[in-house]
């Protein structure tokens, strides 16, 4: 079967980016300059080299995805909860400097494994990977042989590219992803 070419596009960006707070699976939409972002991203690709437009259902990057299809005048496919950001719990919303001051403990125990801990009502990284995994393999599998734009979070990005890399999960901070970036893999 002919591979696919994943777009894995990460969202536009937030007032919360900006303020450096945790957005999680929090529904934050684009700032102006998100807006613009992703308008200047879709002027990068033409009608035609993308074939299918799937999302995260989570605003922001719902947002930058559908700027991006009028763009190439394309639908979006489908947006799908399994490319949410990971769920971090009750530290959404907080800055670190935040969380440090009130979960404390908790925290130091996420530092100590950031891929395998979880804040409290949250995920980690591990399994938010392997949601994200599955999404873009099921994707990969519908569209043989065409490119498809998967817009998403960096988190989930940087998980996906991991796998796709046959990298550890924790060499994941090796990897820049800025708002409204892209990167290309083949599944």
């Amino acid at each position: 079967m002919p591979s696919c070419n994943i777009l894995l596009i990460r969202h536009g960006i937030t007032d919360y980016n900006r303020q450096g707070r945790i957005q999680g699976q929090l529904d934050i939409p684009l700032c102006d300059q998100g807006r613009r972002q992703a308008q200047e991203l879709a002027q990068r690709f033409k009608p035609g080299q993308i074939q299918a437009i799937y999302s995260s259902d989570l605003s922001r990057a719902k947002e930058t995805a559908e700027i991006i299809a009028r763009a190439i005048k394309l639908p979006v496919e489908e947006y799908r909860p399994d490319l949410r950001e990971i769920c971090f719990g009750h530290w959404q919303g907080h800055t670190m400097a935040e969380v440090a001051q009130l979960y404390p403990e908790e925290l130091a125990l996420w530092r100590a494994d950031q891929t395998y801990s979880a804040p409290h009502g949250g995920e980690s990284f591990a399994q938010m990977t392997e949601r994200g995994w599955k999404a873009v393999q099921e994707i990969a599998a519908s569209h043989p042989g065409q490119t498809v734009a998967v817009v998403a979070h960096g988190g989930l990005i940087k998980g996906i590219l991991c796998m796709a890399n046959s990298m550890d999960l924790s060499q994941r901070s090796q990897l820049v992803l800025d708002n409204a970036s892209y990167t290309t893999i083949e599944l």
